[in-house]
């Protein structure tokens, strides 16, 4: 099933980034990296199924299959929802129901609309025999918006049965993070059929939009909960700089686009200032940006020294970060930068291995284990 990646990675790079205090990783895990598929267009997302197989999402509006024995299969899922496909937009995540053994659910979310007024919106389905039914919207953001920028879209779920869902500024509507009447550069909380949880944050204030969790947010594109610290992390892409590593509290603000260590494209000053009173700072930040995507807490037996550490994707620098958060955050290791691919997601799979998707017309997903000794 799998082939061999550049035989053995024996990866502990130290980096020079700015932010929180860096580190050299004395120890290195040796790696093998085999390829489980290829042949997918742009790959954004990978999730594992309960008899072995897998789900992955092409950006192009495709949800394809892997079984079990390992086999891409060459049909894609048939009867997803109405997918606007145009520049950061398409399909994203796919992500199982916890009861999906039973039930065949999943969620999806995608960008849906027009070029001219567009959302990012959630379904969920049942998935049977490679195809969807039952879909249902569950959620779309407000207002709808133009362009084909900054959509958000990772899906985690929450230990209550609640889902977060990650979302974008809208790239020229990024004033609005911090309108809570918008939905733009927000994550929301909602119950998987789209009704609003009770204690939501902001279903009690005025004018605000109930399903909001938290705001203040540029693109969040990494989203993952560790249960054994019960928090939610989350990465989000700054402009040229101030991409960030947050943890996710009920209400709060994280400053965008009124602090900031970026600066925009051209080089102007978005605002002076880092922090803001009354806003959560970074627990890390990235300048020059790394464009992270996809994030993993990792708790596999097959890597112990890693336990509770983030894995963190980066498009931009064509590898993955591994995250320490004891005692203030900082990157111990560079992970994976001999593929040269830019890493789209990144996952712990029920195996312990780590699974990758590179975000190229010909994109592949790997997986990352232990190198056996010899």
């Amino acid at each position: 099933m799998k082939q061999c990646v550049a035989g053995l990675l024996a990866l502990g790079v130290s980096i020079a980034s700015a932010g929180a205090a860096q580190a050299q990783s004395a120890n290195s895990t040796p790696l093998q990296v085999s390829v489980v598929a290829e042949g997918l267009e742009h790959p954004w997302s990978v999730a594992f199924l309960p008899d072995g197989g897998m789900l992955v999402t092409e950006r192009p509006g495709r949800l394809r299959r892997i079984t079990p024995e390992g086999r891409l299969m060459p049909q894609q899922v048939s009867g997803l929802p109405a997918i606007y496909v145009g520049g950061q937009g398409g399909l994203f995540d796919v992500s199982p129901f916890p009861d999906f053994q039973t039930t065949g659910q999943v969620l999806l979310s995608y960008a849906c609309g027009s070029r001219q007024a567009n959302h990012t919106c959630l379904s969920r389905a049942v998935l049977k025999a490679g195809s969807l039914s039952e879909v249902r919207e569950v959620f779309r953001t407000q207002p709808a918006k133009s362009g084909g920028a900054h959509f958000g879209g990772r899906i985690a779920w929450l230990p209550d049965g609640t889902v977060a869902l990650s979302l974008g500024d809208g790239y020229s509507y990024r004033n609005q993070a911090q309108d809570l009447s918008t939905h733009f550069g927000k994550i929301v909380r909602i119950k998987p059929d789209g009704s609003v949880p009770a204690d939501n944050p902001f279903r009690q204030t005025p004018g605000a939009l109930p399903e909001i969790y938290s705001y203040g947010h540029r693109n969040v594109q990494g989203l993952a909960y560790d249960p054994a610290t019960q928090t939610l992390w989350a990465h989000e892409h700054g402009p040229r700089g101030g991409d960030e590593l947050n943890r996710i509290k009920p209400g709060a603000n994280y400053g965008w686009p009124l602090a900031t260590f970026g600066v925009d494209y051209s080089g102007e000053v978005i605002s002076p200032n880092t922090s803001i009173p009354g806003a959560q700072a970074p627990v890390l930040q990235w300048t020059p940006s790394i464009a992270p995507s996809g994030l993993a807490v990792v708790n596999s037996p097959l890597f112990p020294a890693w336990k509770g550490q983030l894995l963190v994707g980066a498009l931009a620098h064509r590898q993955a970060q591994r995250v320490s958060l004891n005692s203030g955050a900082r990157i111990e290791e560079v992970l994976f930068k001999g593929l040269n691919d830019r890493i789209r997601d990144v996952r712990q799979g029920p195996d312990g291995a780590i699974y990758l998707l590179t975000d190229n017309p010909e994109g592949r997903l790997l997986r990352a284990a232990p190198a056996s000794k010899p």
